[in-house]
């Protein structure tokens, strides 16, 4: 094994959408109802993909919706306020064994800089990044997980891919990479120490 390829929201960085909308709804509504009326879930990936938030809220109905979710990604810096510091501890130590670090996030290239405001550190970690926004491609599409290699001149046989979506790390297996489902810090410590890499 000569690289760990890390996800980073939920891996690395805490992301939840919720705080950059609950202070804008209206009395009686909540976040997850919102959510879940404007299909965030399915946007935010399209998002991801590079499709500019002002043109996922002009498809909603009604002009709040809109307004909210076109705001998002000036809002951004409250949804990624807190580093996982157990997987940011795990990383000085692969680098410690002379493992090189690299990451594949889905992310918007709408927010990605807003993320590295917030947190400065993901823009000096990794070798390679690649930011799904900027390239027009998302996991788990086996795509992406290609041109990381391609990008990174690295053999999939040579990378461990390491993410908190199932679907995403099945993904990065189907073309030859090693693969983690992230859980924890503590638990992802304990199979890197099975697989002989701590």
């Amino acid at each position: 094994m000569k690289a760990i390829v890390f996800d980073i929201g939920n891996v690395l960085v805490r992301w939840n959408p919720g705080p950059a909308f609950a202070p804008y709804l209206a009395a009686g509504d909540s976040v997850a109802a919102f959510l879940d009326r404007v299909e965030f879930d399915q946007r935010n990936l399209r998002a991801d993909a590079g499709v500019p938030f002002a043109d996922l809220a002009a498809e909603l109905d009604d002009p709040a919706d809109r307004e909210l979710l076109a705001a998002y990604p000036a809002r951004f810096g409250a949804t990624v306020t807190e580093l996982i510091e157990g997987s940011w501890v795990l990383i000085d130590r692969l680098r410690e064994k002379g493992l090189a670090i690299h990451a594949i996030t889905n992310w918007s290239d709408e927010t990605w800089p807003q993320g590295l405001a917030a947190h400065p550190r993901l823009g000096s970690a990794f070798g390679t990044v690649v930011v799904s926004g900027e390239i027009g491609m998302v996991k788990p599409d086996p795509a992406i997980f290609q041109y990381f290699c391609k990008r990174a001149r690295l053999a999939a046989e040579d990378c461990l891919f390491i993410d908190d979506k199932p679907e995403n790390v099945a993904a990065a297996q189907s073309i030859g990479m090693a693969g983690e489902v992230f859980t924890s810090p503590e638990n992802l410590e304990a199979a890197l120490i099975r697989r002989a890499i701590l």
